[in-house]
């Protein structure tokens, strides 16, 4: 089973993330977490590329086929393989981070970018994806209290304001992969309700 999760910044996707993984490897379960943008020799080339804070001249069509090539390498040599052995591939963020922030957040036209996803996944889609939705203010300042900044983490409000937006839009679309999370909650009912949701999809822990 293929799950991703997805958020706007500040969303707490990646620290639930690892609790998700935790608990689901002490239940028994064979799950692979790679890392998007990245996760490959050549992505993380493309991922160092895409996060330097001094690529602020990187145009938007240049930002979409960096992130494009490198999950290309991703599900052509990672992901596929690892779902083809029958196991459950966990990724933070995948091909609807494109649509949200180069879609909706930058406005480039969202059928070109599909047909570029496309391309680059071979058609491969999740099976279930979470967004752990959070109002940006919150985010945003959660985020800036972490530290770790990127070049995507510099834009302004109203551009975090047209992702949250076009998250919402992605999930309201497709209901039967989509789960949208209350992430403003306390982070243990975010877990649970993360939990609920991805053992209803497994079945029961096997541990």
């Amino acid at each position: 089973m293929f799950i991703t999760f997805e958020g706007s910044e500040g969303s707490g996707k990646t620290s639930q993330l690892a609790q998700l993984v935790a608990f689901l490897l002490e239940s028994g379960y064979t799950v692979l977490t790679p890392r998007e943008p990245g996760g490959t020799a050549i992505g993380e080339q493309v991922r160092s590329v895409l996060f330097d804070l001094k690529n602020t001249g990187m145009l938007s069509s240049t930002e979409v086929l960096l992130f494009q090539a490198s999950r290309a390498q991703l599900v052509g040599e990672v992901i596929r393989p690892y779902l083809a052995s029958g196991g459950i591939v966990l990724c933070d963020r995948y091909a609807d981070s494109t649509l949200a922030y180069q879609g909706y957040g930058r406005q480039l036209d969202l059928a070109q970018l599909r047909a570029l996803i496309d391309f680059a996944t071979g058609g491969l889609k999740p099976d279930l994806t979470l967004l752990l939705d959070v109002a940006v203010e919150v985010g945003l300042q959660r985020r800036s209290q972490d530290g770790n900044r990127n070049r995507l983490d510099i834009l302004d409000v109203a551009f975090y304001q047209r992702v949250r937006q076009g998250y919402l839009e992605l999930a309201r679309l497709e209901p039967q992969r989509w789960v949208v999370i209350d992430a403003g909650q306390p982070s243990e009912a975010v877990q649970a309700d993360i939990r609920r949701v991805v053992l209803q999809r497994l079945g029961q822990p096997q541990g």
